[in-house]
């Protein structure tokens, strides 16, 4: 439908370069389909500033608004038809592109369910936060299950500045509740998957891991180190989910949309503040629900 819209829309185009004729660069039928774009929107615009002066008593606000609609869909076509575009393509993808980033799906596959029950992520789990003491007497936060045995090394913010990145395991889990995927979890919690070379060397390998911890680095900058910031975070803007999906493209986690991916940051940052502020607490997470939540100590 698009197509054939674009097709006879063509016709009526009076710039269009001839076929077979050479068109400079940047050529006049190029510019001015583009010049016109920018044009009919800001035409758009000022049928709404009158829709907004005059208020619902302008009778003529929806005729003008579809006409107005239609010259910038017009100049869309012409703009795509010289650069060999297609429109229903074009529309598709979009499509593909809102669903996407919007598309939170209520359920979703875990991404190691064909392996065994030992080199699975958790898919319910209470880890908790506190403190210990290395040998040495020096101190340094710990990650503590449900029985009390210590996970991983003591961690320290590695900052001259207090700024809670000492507590930033909480968006790996995060992401474990969310994705059902973190590298750097899985080696913490003793669950890579060594019964398959390749997953144990590439989705559970240093590359990996090194990308999870990227990625939490990146989120923990989206908030300016001040996880304050983080306590009323609702969405995380399409750029950063694009660079984050950029990151791990190739890897198992790749078929997580957009929406899971801000869900899991959203999430992940608001409990890290919570953690931070309380100097510690649990972190309480089901990959079924796709939840993630904090207790108080």
């Amino acid at each position: 439908m698009m197509d054939e819209y674009q097709r006879l829309s063509a016709k009526t185009n009076q710039v269009a370069t001839p076929s077979g004729t050479a068109a400079s660069f940047p050529s006049t039928a190029e510019v001015i389909p583009l010049l016109g774009l920018t044009g009919e929107v800001g035409a758009l615009l000022s049928e709404y500033k009158k829709f907004l002066r005059d208020g619902p008593g302008n009778s003529l606000f929806p005729s003008r608004l579809a006409e107005e609609l239609g010259d910038v869909l017009w100049y869309v076509a012409a703009v795509a038809s010289h650069f060999g575009l297609s429109l229903d393509e074009i529309a598709a993808g979009n499509l593909r592109k809102t669903r996407e980033r919007w598309t939170m799906r209520s359920a979703a596959e875990p991404l190691d369910r064909e392996f065994p029950a030992n080199e699975r992520l958790p898919r319910t789990f209470k880890y908790r936060f506190g403190y210990d003491k290395r040998a040495n007497g020096t101190e340094g936060v710990a990650l503590f299950d449900s029985r009390g045995r210590r996970i991983g090394d003591l961690l320290t913010d590695n900052s001259h500045e207090d700024d809670g990145y000492r507590f930033h395991d909480v968006m790996h889990f995060a992401l474990v509740a969310v994705l059902g995927w973190s590298p750097v979890a899985r080696k913490l919690l003793k669950r890579k998957r060594k019964s398959m070379a390749i997953m144990d060397e590439v989705e559970d390998g240093a590359r990996a891991a090194v990308i999870d911890e990227a990625i939490v680095a990146m989120v923990f900058d989206y908030v300016g180190h001040d996880l304050d910031r983080a306590a009323d975070l609702r969405r995380i803007d399409s750029e950063t989910l694009r660079a984050i999906r950029a990151l791990t493209r190739g890897f198992e986690v790749q078929v997580r949309t957009e929406a899971e991916w801000e869900r899991a940051i959203v999430l992940g940052l608001n409990v890290w503040g919570q953690v931070e502020r309380h100097n510690g607490g649990a972190i309480i997470g089901d990959f079924r629900k796709r939840s993630f939540t904090y207790a108080q100590p």
